[in-house]
């Protein structure tokens, strides 16, 4: 009777063990190879939408989070996961063997937010962030929360201001733009932003975490003043709010191994 040998039975346990995970997927280099493989997405998003817009035929698998939905395609349980492009090109750089692919699957304008009528504010996000691109500081701070490679680096120390307090309204779950850190600080690209802006009006800032879904309720009813955490600019959501201008383009985009 011939037996199997030993590698071979391993092989065929640690394959049952990773259920797809040892079967062969295709090597995706393009959006358009998508069309037809197993997509990995968040569960309670809009992306499935935008993706099957895009890839119609397409095959969408569910998951906890985009950090589940990119460890699936590390474990070749899905060919791609498809979420807002910052926060999968922060999953790549820390996570060896994923990558983000150029061709975005939408494209999105992100902003900060502030109640109708507010225009003081918002000429301070706005003149800010622009005078922060013409100097060349905004790639310096975007390189330091979205390296290429690695986690992101410590928040600069922003002295506050001496003034009366700017609400900063955000939701920690969109790093880097929004997460808490090892100290159990709320950091990152959008609270550095908001940081900055407080220290030009002479004002103190207080971050007030929250719901992703809660924050634009929260700034229409005045519990914070502004709000910032990868929120997508759209045409209905300028019906309850003011935004400031785009200050980063994002959109959902997939990511793949490499």
């Amino acid at each position: 009777m011939n037996r199997l040998p030993l590698r071979f039975l391993l092989t065929l346990l640690a394959c049952a063990t990773l259920a797809t995970g040892c079967s062969e997927r295709a090597k995706v280099t393009e959006l358009t190879q998508l069309d037809g493989l197993e997509v990995a997405l968040p569960t309670g998003t809009v992306a499935d939408q935008l993706v099957l817009a895009k890839l119609p035929q397409a095959k969408i698998k569910y998951f906890n989070s985009a950090l589940d939905s990119a460890m699936a395609v590390k474990a070749g349980k899905a060919d791609a996961a498809a979420y807002d492009e910052p926060i999968l090109r922060n999953i790549a750089g820390k996570v060896p063997g994923l990558t983000v692919l150029a061709e975005p699957i939408s494209v999105d304008q992100y902003g900060f937010a502030m109640r109708q009528g507010d225009a003081a504010l918002k000429a301070a996000v706005d003149g800010l962030v622009a005078e922060m691109k013409a100097s060349g500081e905004y790639e310096q701070m975007r390189a330091r929360w979205l390296p290429a490679q690695g986690a992101p680096a410590a928040m600069p120390a922003i002295p506050a201001g001496t003034g009366e307090v700017l609400r900063f309204g955000t939701a920690s779950v969109t790093e880097p733009f929004s997460f808490v850190d090892s100290s159990q600080q709320v950091v990152g690209l959008d609270i550095e932003i908001a940081a900055r802006v407080a220290q030009r009006l002479n004002r103190k800032l207080e971050i007030v975490n929250m719901e992703f879904g809660g924050m634009i309720p929260a700034l229409i009813a005045g519990k914070v003043d502004l709000i910032g955490a990868c929120i997508t600019i759209t045409e209905e959501r300028k019906k309850s709010v003011l935004f400031s201008e785009p200050y980063y383009t994002g959109g959902i985009s997939a990511l793949v191994r490499q």
